[in-house]
């Protein structure tokens, strides 16, 4: 199995360098690390007193990694949950936050447990998560996988400024279904046909 540190290091790897895009909510970042998570921190690294963009700048790969394992992983518990989901949802808590417990929680309840979906990992979920794994060894990432994808279309369905992260200009798989797919056995990926069909109605 993967060490944090090196899901971690993927993470980074995947999220790249720095970006502004006006339509990313989350504003500025650098490593996938946002200019919102380094004010909380207080990480002013040009030391000037406040935290911008150009701290954002700053930031280096090494204190990105180090900042989702401490903040994105060890804060929300995410050590609790099975090895299986550990990675999946440690990605997706960095791009969405506690939305990715949420996708779990409500994953889990489909199957039959009940839970809040709150976003937070305490006993309950991870009593949950554990006994789905065990119910059904191997499937439980392919299902978290699955409905973090929808997740991602849903979510563009709702806000028209972030269907370029789902669907490229040439129609095929943006950047968040090719992610979620990463996690995702290649026998549930979408076809370009399907991930085509599910986007024509953006237009």
């Amino acid at each position: 199995m993967q060490t944090v540190e090196e899901i971690a290091e993927a993470i980074v790897a995947r999220e790249g360098g720095y970006v502004n895009d006006p339509d990313d909510p989350g504003g500025a970042t650098h490593f996938g690390v946002t200019i919102g998570t380094m004010r909380r921190l207080g990480l002013d690294l040009t030391g000037d007193g406040g935290v911008d963009v150009a701290d954002v700048r700053a930031l280096s790969r090494a204190q990105a990694v180090s900042i989702f394992v401490e903040e994105y992983f060890r804060r929300p518990g995410l050590g609790g949950l099975p090895e299986s989901v550990q990675a999946p949802v440690f990605d997706m808590y960095v791009n969405a936050g506690s939305a990715a417990v949420k996708i779990l929680q409500r994953l889990l309840g489909q199957i039959g447990h009940d839970l809040a979906v709150d976003g937070v990992i305490g006993p309950l979920t991870i009593r949950a998560a554990h006994a789905a794994d065990r119910a059904a060894p191997g499937h439980l990432a392919d299902a978290y996988g699955i409905a973090r994808r929808n997740y991602y279309y849903a979510l563009a369905d709702r806000r028209p400024q972030s269907r370029k992260y789902a669907r490229r200009r040439d129609g095929g798989k943006g950047g968040w279904i090719a992610r979620a797919e990463e996690f995702i056995s290649p026998k549930f990926h979408l076809s370009a046909a399907a991930h085509m069909e599910r986007t024509r109605a953006w237009g």
